[in-house]
């Protein structure tokens, strides 16, 4: 069994490698099973696992007749699947929480962001079709984009992901808060 689980991860690996040195993108048909297994020495089970894996996770769909196909990839896609075991107990999620306040305090602690990011987010704050959700997720997403860390702005995303079914516990005045902040260094 650890010997089928090595391989199937080794599978997984070379796959990968495979997307990213031939340059596939969403669209493209990957090799099939067969060429797979010859290719990565690997047998025809392993193979089927690990695409298995990687179509649970959205990166690949498989149509019947017709083979495999890259797909946009979506961090949704895998974290519904995540999230359900995951997010099981009450601890984990107020972990999730924390960490992703930490997150947003990082980027909050930037002493000036762009004028044009700023109006930005006056318009999302005055926005009432904007649930407390959406309205968060834009007005930060915005802050880190203006912050420019990539690494930091796709941890958050994915957290956000996590906690897409979570309440958003936020006062009233909290993103009036924030614009303000902003504000006073350019008066």
């Amino acid at each position: 069994m650890s010997e089928r689980k090595k391989v199937y991860q080794l599978v997984l690996m070379e796959i990968q490698r495979l997307i990213k040195e031939d340059g596939y993108v969403p669209g493209d048909k990957l090799p099939s099973e067969r060429q797979l297994s010859i290719q990565f020495d690997a047998a025809r089970s392993s193979v089927r696992e690990a695409l298995r894996a990687i179509e649970l996770l959205g990166i690949i769909e498989t149509r019947q007749g017709e083979g495999t196909f890259l797909r946009n990839y979506q961090t949704y896609h895998a974290v519904e699947v995540l999230a359900s075991f995951v997010l099981q107990d009450s601890r984990t999620k107020n972990e999730l929480q924390e960490a992703q306040k930490v997150l947003e305090q990082h980027v909050l602690s930037e002493e000036s962001i762009p004028d044009h990011t700023l109006k930005q987010l006056e318009a999302l704050v005055d926005d009432l079709s904007l649930t407390k959700e959406e309205k968060h997720h834009y007005f930060f997403s915005g802050l880190f984009e203006a912050n420019g860390n990539q690494l930091l702005f796709k941890m958050w995303r994915l957290m956000q992901d996590f906690q897409a079914n979570m309440e958003l516990k936020v006062s009233p005045d909290y993103y009036e808060d924030i614009i303000e902040k902003y504000k006073k260094p350019q008066e």
